[in-house]
């Protein structure tokens, strides 16, 4: 509640600010409680998009992710029944357009920051979104190639100034939602004890 409070006193200020030294424009400007068409993101998802394209450097995934996520309701999870214009939406047109936002789907499934569902539309019918706080952490965990230190870093000093409590609170399971750990193996049934043998030695 406290930090609820916070960003409230610090936004108030800075509309202050902005009207102060662009007066009479609030007209120009886009206001999500005035208009549909909006989504939630997260205030570190520049780190987050910078972090992806450098783990698969050469095959940036940033733009695709972006887009995917601009495609939720606020639930984390998308239909895919539009692909050619998510494939144009993420930069990718022309006859292969399509092709290669497939290829960078699943290099962000294979990277555990979505899974995908078949459905009507084919093999790649929904797409679920984790939260990617989490996957970050898994792959920090896990030692992925071309995470750096140093971005990394400065996600959690980000996180820390904005209060994102996913990145720092204790994380109970390092694995990724796409493989979980096998169940346990089970536990083996008591021994039964072996039947005492006859006598045969005649006496008694």
């Amino acid at each position: 509640m406290a930090t609820v409070r916070a960003a409230s006193a610090i936004a108030k200020k800075q509309q202050a600010l902005r009207d102060h030294l662009w007066p009479g424009k609030e007209p120009w400007l886009w206001d999500r409680k005035k208009q549909k068409g909006f989504t939630t993101i997260p205030k570190t998802m520049p780190m987050i998009l910078k972090i992806m394209d450098e783990i698969t450097k050469g095959t940036p995934v940033s733009a695709t992710y972006l887009t995917l996520w601009c495609n939720t309701w606020d639930n984390s999870f998308v239909t895919l029944n539009k692909n050619a214009d998510m494939a144009n939406a993420s930069g990718f047109g022309g006859q292969r357009g399509e092709h290669t936002w497939t290829t960078r789907m699943k290099l962000l499934q294979e990277l555990e920051f979505i899974d995908i569902k078949p459905g009507r539309s084919g093999p790649m019918g929904h797409a679920i979104i984790w939260n990617p706080h989490f996957i970050l952490r898994w792959h920090r965990h896990i030692k992925t190639p071309g995470l750096t230190e140093a971005s990394y870093n400065a996600l959690i000093e980000t996180a820390l100034e904005l209060g994102v409590t996913d990145m720092t609170a204790d994380w109970p399971v390092p694995h990724s939602p796409n493989n979980p750990p096998p169940p346990p193996p089970p536990v083996p049934s008591p021994a039964v004890p072996a039947a005492p043998e006859a006598d045969s030695s005649g006496g008694g």
